[in-house]
């Protein structure tokens, strides 16, 4: 089977990508075609034995569609720019119409509201300048419906564009007969509607214009992804240095880091030692010490020594490049949201049209004098009623008070399909590192032998610690600094690879390190080893201190829990989401902090690739995930979970990956996410509620079902009053989400 993404052009709504999976399914040889909506891209795999991109290109042709040239590899970097200019301009051009739409429809809605608004100068109740103001609107900020339109008759399909290009017209032509020849409708009670044509149009642009605003992460995370890697690589061929291009690098190359460098491609450790900070692939904030036969891995950083190693997966198949992948895939393979309003358009569309034209025949044969313009008339009120300005207003008007409000209490919501699927979550996995802890390690225990005290071990320590760069001896001459503790001058130091350090001061030798380091100095640690064991069960780092040849005690370092961190966690078991924990680190450390959280359930030594395993084997069990992460290496679990919610705190990566962004870095945010989401998709389902409901009603009283009983008859006047009594009712509805407030920490 061959796989290929490529993009589709032509899309516009969830019943599109109905019709372009269908026809690319339908292809003999095809065996799977997946169809995103929000990256506007599909990925198809198939037999190239039996099929070929020129029968896709056709199939999708033949819907009405066009597929693009195929992207066989991650996007390159001038790609992924381009692409993301391409969309950068589609969203300027949908805000310019709302803009423009918006400013011409106001005065014509005012205009129209001269009944109820007595204020309303005569000027703006004036047919002609309201037709002025709405042309604009109906033809240049509406053209994309109309264009939909002629695309749905061609193809014989209904969607929402029908809808509105229908109605807008059916409102606007209507308005425009009136204008022009007055007296011949004025008399029979008609007259100009033109707000509905303005104000509708104008809706559905906003809501065009949302979800612009929301695609496309996909290229972002990528084009970061891609940045880690270095441009360039020192090899070393023949005895002679020189750098070469990252993409010359061939498998079996020795490369030569220096302190500060970026590793550029996966391999093995042959000459020299140093640590290495692999928090983009670990996530772990401690650096990993790095000797001979070790693994070093591309886009990770070196800290201190130099090394040569030997080059063993190159291009594609380095870590960094399979994460991208991952990104790449988890993304591009998510269903978009299929909007309810989509969905019944695809009924809703054919049957107003079928109504309307009965209405306007059956109103013609059997119907009053003058039966002609009542049959016209009778015909445009259903499909002014019918006109989508609740449901235009349904969904955009709630998700801009409720994501206006999270942004208020530090949660951004990217898009609506995040906030629809966010309140169906009943699982959260947390990473551990920089998202349940703080990120750094931080001194928790000084524990000294008498009579030594807790500031002569720590001025020790933190005087020894001083020329290191490592995280655990930074956190140690932090705490001594805070202490405010006086030094002793350090006239010898030397950094022992792996164990720890030697330093000499004015008065006697220092050693600072692990057990291997005191056992090979000949100093006795068992006085403190069961505090040592203990440390360890609580997944704390000890770091033993000797000095003149004596064990003078321990410091315990350790990567902390956030204050916050348990009363989040009891706060989503109470909204009755399950609590998980994912981590690269150790089993012991994990549990430990687990414990301290409140969390049940711990996914430990996780590597990054498997982190997205993890995640997808939980949906498989019919679990609706949220993955809450901060590194480059949770970048996959964000996108592949269903939704992904990143610190602001954390890396560029996790939060373009990301659905969600916690921008305060504040785990009480996840619960507030939650709460938010629910509360807004309830507001939703109520208005989308009311706007069907409102159509389903009176349309029928539109097409004059009552007036053979009663002789009620729903003029086009009356129409429009009920769809501006139905878009109010939408909007106050929506406009209670701004008193919504966090149940609980926030």
């Amino acid at each position: 089977m061959e796989r290929i993404i490529a993009p589709v052009r032509g899309m516009h709504c969830a019943a599109c990508v109905g019709r372009v999976e269908r026809a690319l399914t339908a292809v003999a040889g095809v065996e799977s075609a997946s169809v995103n909506l929000a990256t506007e891209q599909a990925t198809v795999a198939f037999d190239p034995a039996r099929t070929d991109l020129v029968r896709l290109r056709a199939a999708v042709a033949a819907a009405g569609y066009e597929l693009a040239e195929p992207q066989r590899e991650p996007l390159p970097g001038g790609a992924v720019d381009r692409e993301r200019a391409a969309r950068e301009a589609a969203e300027r051009r949908e805000r310019l119409k709302f803009v423009v739409g918006a400013v011409l429809a106001a005065p014509v809605l005012l205009g129209s509201m001269a009944d109820v608004l007595p204020w309303v100068p005569a000027l703006l109740q004036n047919p002609w300048l309201q037709l002025v103001l709405t042309t604009p609107v109906q033809v240049w900020v509406g053209w994309q419906f109309h264009r939909g339109f002629v695309h749905d008759l061609r193809y014989r399909t209904a969607t929402m564009s029908t809808l509105v290009s229908i109605g807008t017209n059916a409102a606007y032509l209507g308005s425009v007969a009136v204008t022009l020849w007055p007296h011949a409708f004025v008399r029979h009670g008609a007259m100009t509607y033109y707000e509905v044509s303005a104000v509708v149009i104008t809706l559905v642009v906003l809501g065009r214009w949302l979800e612009a605003r929301a695609r496309g992460r996909t290229s972002e995370a990528i084009r970061r992804l891609m940045t880690l890697a270095p441009r360039t690589a020192r090899v070393i061929r023949d005895g002679v240095e020189s750098d070469v291009s990252t993409a010359e690098v061939q498998v079996g190359d020795f490369v030569r880091i220096r302190p500060g460098e970026r590793v550029p491609v996966d391999g093995v450790v042959i000459e020299g030692a140093s640590t290495v900070d692999e928090s983009m692939l670990t996530g772990e904030s401690l650096p990993v010490e790095k000797s001979p036969e070790a693994k070093v891995f591309a886009g990770t950083v070196n800290r201190t020594g130099a090394f040569v190693f030997r080059a063993a997966r190159v291009g594609s198949e380095t870590t960094l490049a399979r994460i991208i992948k991952l990104v790449a895939d988890a993304q591009g393979s998510r269903a978009p949201i299929q909007r309810l309003a989509d969905r019944v358009a695809a009924v809703f569309v054919p049957i107003v049209l079928v109504i309307a034209a009965l209405t306007f025949v059956a109103w013609w044969v059997v119907g009053p004098e003058p039966a002609g313009l009542l049959a016209l008339t009778n015909a445009v009120a259903v499909l002014v009623i019918a006109c989508p300005c609740a449901m235009g207003l349904a969904t955009p008007t709630a998700i801009m008070v409720g994501t206006g409000r999270g942004t208020e209490f530090g949660v951004l919501i990217k898009s609506a399909a995040a906030l629809e699927l966010l309140h169906r979550v009943d699982t959260i996995v947390f990473d551990k590192t920089g998202t349940l802890t703080v990120g750094r390690p931080v001194v928790t225990d000084v524990i000294p032998i008498a009579p030594a005290t807790e500031d002569e071990i720590l001025a020790l320590a933190a005087a020894a610690e001083q020329a290191s760069e490592h995280p655990l001896g930074e956190a140690i001459v932090a705490r001594a600094k805070e202490r405010g503790l006086a030094l002793p001058p350090i006239v010898e130091f030397a950094t022992v690879p792996g164990q720890g350090i030697d330093a000499m001061t004015t008065e006697g030798r220092v050693l600072l390190g692990n057990r291997t380091l005191m056992a090979a100095r000949g100093i006795d640690v068992g006085p403190l080893a069961a505090r040592v064991r203990g440390l360890a069960a609580e997944g704390k780092t000890a770091v033993h201190l000797a000095f003149a040849g004596r064990l003078l005690g321990v410091i315990a370092v350790a990567d902390v829990l956030k204050p916050n961190a348990p009363r989040a966690v009891a706060a989503l078991k109470q909204l009755g989401v399950s609590v998980a924990m994912l981590t690269g680190d150790d089993r012991v450390t994990a549990e430990a902090i687990a414990r301290q959280a409140g969390v049940d359930r711990v996914l430990a030594e996780v590597l990054p690739e498997d982190k997205a395993r993890e995640i997808t084997t939980l949906r498989a069990k019919g679990r609706r995930v949220a993955m809450v992460g901060d590194g480059i290496n949770d970048a996959p679990a964000l996108a592949q979970a269903e939704v992904g919610i990143a610190m602001g705190s954390g890396s560029d990566v996790a939060i373009d990956a990301a659905d969600v962004t916690l921008m305060r870095g504040d785990l009480d945010g996840v619960v507030a996410a939650i709460e938010l989401s629910r509360r807004t998709i309830r507001v939703i389902r109520e208005n989308l509620v009311w706007a069907f409901g409102y159509n389903t009603v009176l349309i029928p009283v539109a097409a004059g079902a009552l007036y053979p009983v009663w002789g009620v008859q729903l003029s086009p006047i009356l129409a429009g009053a009920a769809m501006a009594f139905s878009s109010l009712s939408v909007v106050t509805n929506s406009l209670r989400l701004k008193r919504w407030r966090p149940q609980h920490g926030g």
